[in-house]
């Protein structure tokens, strides 16, 4: 049972910035989605739970906003209130570390490999903020915050009262928690985690892929610094770090999760495989408990034909990974979401899987 967070659900006499009909496509990394009809930016915890109480009480719609990373809004924009959560707090003791909602997340990795600590130092370069990450259970290159969170303080709707989850609370799994099965009930206000001193050591490298940029076998430690810095190399490589003058990189990342399939499900997928490929082709698969497997979605879909560069219109695939759906400057969210669905008709065609979205979408669906 999440406990209540002493003293944080004081009402507050708090001043929140406000705007009206406020753009909302400077806020995401795709540049894309209509305005909303009111925007407050809170900047401290108390301004948060304010705007989230106000909105509640009035019965307002609700928009929480942090880094903009993980979101699709529509073209017509948001009717109701959108939260920019902005506060700011890095707290480290020792191994414990706190951050604020509204830290940035890529800048706070940094801070704890400047540090010495390991834990998160292959999440460098994911941008977005603190708060989204226990959301999400974000992960790369073989790391989960579910790892190294203990704690996640949050503002609870339902009960009108901030609490703190423990780890086991936050009900992680990949790329999932509690926050996602109910995002009309939490609004993330403080993340903890226990980091781990290795004397500038990284944790033990699991992703074959870093192992081999760094020269080393799986398993091993190199020093952190050493890690986040060849971490970053490989997400520039596939536009996955943030560049203003970069089109490849006004994107959500990762577009679809990895499928996760059933072993009767992946029978059938791998009968659909060679019956299109050839019965010598073998595609990802990774363990993910028991009766059931991970297979590639950027596998999928370029065998599915969706190559690098795919389109020809506003919105494309990347031209370095195929995850990736991008604005190529000029894109409406139609344009992308139109993009979007080719692609999951096409896996669903040629594999039978049927992809599933990773951010979040306002307004608008597959």
């Amino acid at each position: 049972m999440p406990r209540r967070e002493a003293g944080a659900a004081d009402r507050t006499l708090v001043h929140v910035q406000e705007l009206q009909d406020a753009p909302l496509a400077p806020l995401t990394t795709f540049r894309l989605g209509g305005p909303a009809t009111r925007l407050v930016t809170a900047t401290t915890d108390a301004e948060v739970v304010a705007a989230v109480r106000a909105a509640d009480e009035s019965g307002t719609p609700l928009l929480v906003i942090g880094g903009g990373s993980n979101l699709v809004i529509g073209d017509k924009g948001f009717d109701g209130t959108a939260l920019l959560i902005a506060t700011r707090g890095f707290t480290l003791e020792g191994t414990e570390l706190e951050l604020a909602a509204g830290e940035n997340w890529s800048e706070a990795v940094a801070r704890t490999v400047e540090a010495g600590l390991a834990g998160i130092e292959c999440l460098a370069g994911i941008p977005g903020s603190a708060g989204a990450t226990p959301i999400q259970n974000v992960g790369a290159y073989g790391q989960d915050v579910s790892g190294t969170v203990t704690e996640v303080v949050a503002y609870d709707r339902t009960l009108g009262e901030t609490v703190t989850l423990t780890n086991a609370e936050c009900a992680f799994a990949y790329r999932h928690s509690i926050f996602k099965d109910h995002p009309e009930r939490y609004v993330v206000l403080r993340v903890r985690f226990r980091l781990e001193d290795a004397g500038g050591l990284s944790a033990p490298v699991k992703y074959a892929e870093t192992a081999r940029a760094l020269g080393v076998e799986a398993g091993e430690r190199v020093p952190a610094a050493t890690a986040r810095e060849t971490v970053l190399r490989l997400r520039a490589s596939k536009g996955m770090v943030l560049d203003p003058e970069d089109h490849d990189t006004w994107s959500a990342g990762s577009f679809f999760t990895n499928p996760v399939l059933t072993d009767e499900a992946y029978d059938a997928f791998l009968a659909r495989v060679h019956g299109r490929l050839g019965p010598d082709v073998a595609p990802p698969a990774y363990p993910a408990g028991e009766g059931r497997t991970k297979t590639s979605a950027a596998w999928l879909i370029d065998k599915a034909g969706f190559t690098k560069g795919y389109g020809s219109g506003p919105a494309r695939i990347s031209t370095k990974h195929t995850l990736a759906l991008t604005n190529r400057g000029e894109a409406t969210t139609e344009d992308l979401l139109a993009l979007a669905r080719e692609v999951v008709a096409g896996v669903r065609d040629a594999f039978g899987v049927t992809l599933v979205n990773e951010p979040v979408t306002v307004g608008v669906s597959l």
